[in-house]
Parts: C-alpha cells; sequence; structure tokens
C-alpha cells in the first residue's frame, strides 16, 4: 500500500509522516532535502537553477515510485512526485523562473513518467494558510529557507488548490492550521481515526 503526504513547504509533511510511522509501523519514504546538491543555489538564484533542482526531484521521486510499487510493505511517502510536476515546476514556470523550453522539456518527460506509475491508495494534503507556513519555516530554522519569498510561497498555495481540487484519488485533507497534531494528541487521533475509515472501513 502507497501513502502519500503532501503539502507546501513548512506544512508539516516530515512531521506527520514520522508520527504515522510510528502509529502504523508503515515504512517511511522522506524527502531527501539535507542531500539536494541544487537547493542552496536554487534560493540564491531561481532562474539559474529552477529547471536543475526540478529534473533533480524528478528523478529521485520517480525512483521512491518504481520501489514503493515493487515493495509488499505499506510505505508512507513525505511529498509526490505530482506535487513536482503540477505544482512546484509550473509555479517556477509562472513566476519566469523557469523558461518556456525547461518547462516543456520537464513536462515531456513528466507525462512520460506518469504513464507508468499509480496514484497513491491515499493522498494526506496538509492545508495551511502562507502565516502558519512562515511561522513554522522560522521555527525549523534552516538558513538556506530564510530567503523564500512570500509571493513564492503564495503561488504555491495557489497552485496546491487548484490541483487538490482535481485530485482524482483517494485523498484525506488536515487543516494544518487548526489540526496541531504534533502538540495535540487529540488532534492527531483525529488524523489517524479518518485514515482507519478511510483505509480500512472503520468508523
Amino acid at each position: 500500500m502507497h501513502i502519500a503526504i503532501a503539502g507546501n513547504i513548512g506544512s508539516g509533511k516530515t512531521t506527520l509522516t514520522k508520527m504515522l510511522v510510528k502509529r502504523y509501523g508503515w515504512t517511511p519514504r522522506y524527502e531527501p532535502v539535507e542531500v539536494n546538491p541544487y537547493l542552496a543555489d536554487f534560493y540564491e538564484d531561481m532562474n539559474r537553477w529552477s529547471f536543475n533542482l526540478q529534473v533533480y526531484f524528478l528523478n529521485k521521486r520517480f525512483r521512491d515510485i518504481v520501489e514503493i510499487s515493487k515493495s509488499k510493505d505499506t510505505v508512507i511517502q513525505d511529498r509526490t512526485i505530482f506535487e513536482d510536476a503540477r505544482i512546484f515546476a509550473p509555479n517556477l514556470h509562472e513566476q519566469g523562473y523557469m523558461s518556456d523550453r525547461d518547462f516543456q522539456n520537464y513536462s515531456d518527460l513528466f507525462d512520460l513518467m506518469m504513464s507508468l506509475v499509480a496514484l497513491p491508495d491515499l493522498l494526506i494534503y496538509i492545508r495551511s494558510t502562507i502565516p502558519n507556513l512562515i511561522a513554522q519555516i522560522s521555527k525549523r530554522g534552516r538558513d538556506y529557507e530564510q530567503s523564500i519569498r512570500i509571493d513564492y510561497l503564495t503561488g504555491l498555495n495557489n497552485r496546491y488548490e487548484e490541483w487538490v481540487e482535481k485530485y482524482p484519488g483517494k485523498m484525506l485533507i488536515v487543516d494544518g492550521d487548526k489540526l496541531k497534531f504534533e502538540s495535540n494528541p487529540k488532534d492527531f487521533q483525529s488524523i489517524t481515526e479518518q485514515i482507519d475509515s478511510l483505509l480500512y472501513g472503520l468508523f
């Protein structure tokens, strides 16, 4: 089984993934943030490094999906390949950080990959407002994230909402502003009860 966590930068994807791994014993697939050779450069010069960054993510995420499809374990993935192609790359293109040529090349590659993979059994989307995202990003204190522009985060949030509205698979939306699952056990229980209902038919 394949469970995937989606959400904007700072929404709490990794935190929720870790908590669900502990709760259910699922096998985690975390986003390889710290070892990405393009991320710091990207935040310094988005025009120069956007295509490189997105191809790097696409490669890693596609490899994960192929391995997940072969696994007999229930795997929970921290961020999805769909976010790279439907949110981050289009947002960069729309804001002028990725050229038409690069975006078309990237999109063609994604479409080819998607012809070979299936949707997750459950997508968990953490919806958060910009003030909440900024507070979370500031709290975790990653140096390369402190220069993220508010208009960039806003563009991503808008893309997420457009994508979620049309997403064809099974999905659970978590209100990241109201449900403080990291610090409030009742909020976390509320999420797991919904997961149980969607995956196992429990009420």
